[in-house]
């Protein structure tokens, strides 16, 4: 039985993804859901940290697997990686052949620590369905291939995605350390994702970098508008962790 059908938070938040994923949910009201949810899920990230660096054996690194299959497979899986690396996430992909379908597919395997790996999986099952849905109502200008279109929609979404999961990570985190008094929380924050950097490296010291992706669609701008409707966190971006990590 996973973290998600166990813990009253994630219980929490799976149900409010629910209410924002429901297409009869105004924009205002999916927004708010979201929000409130990305919010949860911050502070349980924070919370599942803490618990984990007191007593390491309740949250161990390991990795989950994520088989991107059907329409937009490298899109869809752009915004898997978009959400790994806002929660401090590391991932390796591989495209393979199904032998049943005989259609290309991409085969994601996400490391992080567990709880952390429930997020990503929340949040990737819940966001593709809403871009999907959102894409299939944007419109293409005259004459613009719509495939294309959609591909730079998709991108640009994502886009809005990592950057309001940043705010919202930030925002728990910087939440965390004012009502502590101190920076406790950050440091621990760095040290696991110091742990995850070691952990990917140990299992793929050879991982190339994938090539920046070309895109000719005009839709970047729909699909980034449509992201920050799914608002996903709230505040401004604090660069306190990211420093601590380039020292």
């Amino acid at each position: 039985m996973t973290q998600t059908q166990t813990h009253p938070k994630l219980a929490k938040i799976k149900a409010l993804l629910a209410k924002a994923e429901d297409p009869a949910a105004l924009p205002e009201e999916a927004e708010l859901y979201f929000a409130k949810a990305a919010e949860l899920m911050a502070e349980h990230g924070i919370e599942q940290a803490m618990l984990a660096d007191a007593k390491p054996e309740t949250d161990k690194l390991t990795y989950r697997a994520f088989d991107v299959k059907g329409k937009y497979m490298a899109d869809r899986a752009a915004l898997l990686f978009s959400i790994t690396h806002a929660l401090g996430a590391r991932n390796v992909y591989w495209s393979l052949v199904d032998p049943l379908t005989r259609k290309r597919y991409r085969k994601v395997r996400v490391y992080a620590h567990e709880s952390t790996l429930d997020r990503v999986e929340l949040l990737f099952s819940s966001l593709q369905l809403q871009a999907l849905n959102g894409m299939q109502h944007a419109r293409p200008q005259y004459g613009e291939s719509t495939v294309s279109y959609r591909k730079s929609w998709l991108a640009g979404f994502a886009s809005s995605v990592r950057n309001r999961l940043d705010q919202a990570e930030e925002t728990a985190l910087r939440d965390a350390t004012r009502g502590a008094g101190t920076a406790g929380a950050e440091l621990v924050l760095v040290r696991r994702e110091e742990a995850v950097e070691n952990f990917f490296k140990r299992a793929h010291p050879k991982v190339k970098t994938a090539p920046r992706r070309r895109l000719s669609g005009t839709g970047w701008g729909d699909g980034r508008a449509a992201g920050e409707r799914a608002d996903l966190g709230r505040g401004h971006l604090s660069n306190n962790r990211r420093k601590a990590l380039s020292h």
